[in-house]
């Protein structure tokens, strides 16, 4: 998404070159699937995560371009908003205690962006959607200096012809239309990554859609969006409304949208990439030098720059990657279904569950996937992100049941010996896992935390509404530092 665009203007020449580029890059990645030249012997995950910037009041500081000079480290970069920034872990194993590590390095490195980011009068929030950010906050000046974002907002509103509605239920209700795609920027994620075999990436992309919505329910952080509590996970709703470049007659027609929870099961990541050029017309028409076909027939590793382009601008929640690293091709599935926050352990304990389970569903003899419907899958989905913790969730053999029932009785084992199988310490898996416990027990993560805190602040009568969210964000960026789990912070 944060690639480098030049600002530019695209011609129907463009459009019908990118369109033959973009096919002889689906025909090479096919012919290098057949050979099998993908690096995938040493398994590795990564993690990505944004962060929402505030000033002193707590209100959203447009001040991404002197926070990441502040910092100056490239594993931060920019986002889509000027109140966005994002955190890029190195790739690594589960094995032995490397989750530990990371999530020391992953502390260090949040203080020392924190300290960083003050002295430019910014404070860092891991948070799916900022509380005290209002619709008078996004505009067109919103978005971050890089050219692609501008890009992005010219070309969804011209494939549109009209306003972005946004209209989300909850306990209350949110109807606004926007004329950028700024509202975008409010949404800000975690992303685990991982590296699988061409022959494995279809199983592990159908068990990452059958748990998405166990991992939305369980990790929602995303209740309220402009001071309206709306879904316990608002951010799922919100992404697919303020990327949209569908105007109401192309919904009515069944035309795709570009952030996407699929519709069927897949048996290769070939079918992922053909959908994807065969559904969604470009947004980014840009051109490479690159003739892959040319590049592959005389051993070169192709980039397929038009093909993952192209794959960046369709936002599927659990997205395929072609990517290179060291002259070598390799595949990720990349889940993009959670929000950030709340801290650094909660994020842990949830990348514990989902590459825990993964391990175990995408291998077992009878997938899941084969026993339940992929509408299924996805009605979860959305009743994990509308409900959060309090969603009730289908299971083959289970039927309908709490998702933490679910997850208690028969999730957490699956997990337990999923991390054993990737090698994890015991003791590493047993403190993560146990935080998921927890979290299942209590009944609270992160939404729960937010809506029951402002709720006791604003009941209490001495503050306004936006007063108690800007009082609830402060407590809230008090107990993150802390790193002690969400299910462990008071309501008093």
């Amino acid at each position: 998404m944060g690639e480098e665009v030049s600002a530019r203007a695209f011609s129907r020449e463009d459009r019908q070159r990118y369109r033959e580029k973009l096919h002889a890059c689906l025909d090479v990645f096919g012919r290098m699937l057949g050979k099998s030249r993908f690096e995938f012997e040493r398994p590795l995950t990564g993690l990505e995560i944004e962060f929402n910037l505030v000033d002193d009041n707590h209100d959203p500081a447009m001040r991404n371009e002197e926070v990441l000079t502040a910092i100056a480290n490239e594993v931060f970069q920019t986002e889509v908003g000027q109140f966005n920034i994002e955190f890029n872990a190195k790739p690594s194993t589960l094995a032995g205690r490397a989750t530990e590590d990371l999530e020391n390095e992953l502390r260090a490195s949040l203080n020392e962006a924190e300290s960083r980011a003050r002295t430019v009068g910014a404070h860092t929030v891991m948070i799916g959607i900022l509380p005290t950010l209002m619709s008078d906050h996004l505009s067109g000046a919103t978005l971050s200096a890089n050219p692609r974002y501008a890009l992005m907002n010219e070309q969804i509103f011209a494939a549109r012809g009209e306003d972005l509605h946004i209209s989300i239920d909850g306990p209350e209700r949110l109807a606004m239309y926007a004329d950028t795609i700024a509202p975008e920027a409010a949404c800000t994620s975690v992303q685990f990554h991982l590296q699988v075999s061409p022959q494995d990436y279809a199983a592990n992309w159908n068990a990452a859609q059958c748990i998405a919505g166990v991992q939305v329910a369980l990790a929602a952080n995303s209740p309220f969006l402009f001071s309206k509590e709306l879904w316990r996970e608002t951010r799922i709703a919100l992404f697919e409304q303020a990327t949209d470049t569908r105007p109401a007659e192309l919904k009515a027609q069944g035309v795709r949208p570009r952030v996407w929870f699929g519709e069927r099961w897949i048996t290769s990541v070939f079918d992922s990439f053909e959908e994807n050029v065969r559904y969604f017309p470009a947004l980014l028409p840009v051109c490479d030098d690159e003739d892959p076909a040319a590049a592959l027939d005389r051993g070169d590793t192709p980039r397929l720059a038009e093909l993952r382009m192209h794959n960046g601008t369709i936002w599927r929640w659990n997205r395929p990657v072609y990517d290179i690293g060291d002259n070598k091709p390799h595949l990720r599935v990349e889940n993009r279904v959670l929000p950030a926050g709340p801290t650094i352990a909660d994020i842990m304990a949830n990348g514990a569950l989902y590459f825990g389970l993964l391990r175990m569903l995408a291998y077992e003899d009878r997938p899941v996937w084969t026993q339940m419907s992929f509408a299924a899958a996805e009605e979860n989905f959305n009743e994990g992100a509308r409900r959060g913790i309090h969603a009730q969730l289908y299971w083959p053999g289970a039927g309908t049941v709490p998702v933490t029932e679910l997850t208690l009785r028969r999730l957490l084992p699956l997990a337990h010996e999923g991390l054993q199988k990737w090698g994890v310490d015991a003791s590493v898996s047993d403190r993560l896992l146990g935080i998921i416990e927890q979290r299942c027990i209590t009944h609270r993560n992160g939404a729960e935390w937010q809506v029951a805190t402002f709720h006791r602040l604003d009941q209490a009568g001495s503050l306004n509404r936006r007063d108690a969210l800007r009082e609830m964000v402060r407590q809230y960026i008090e107990h993150m530092h802390s790193n002690e789990p969400v299910h462990t912070w008071p309501l008093n």
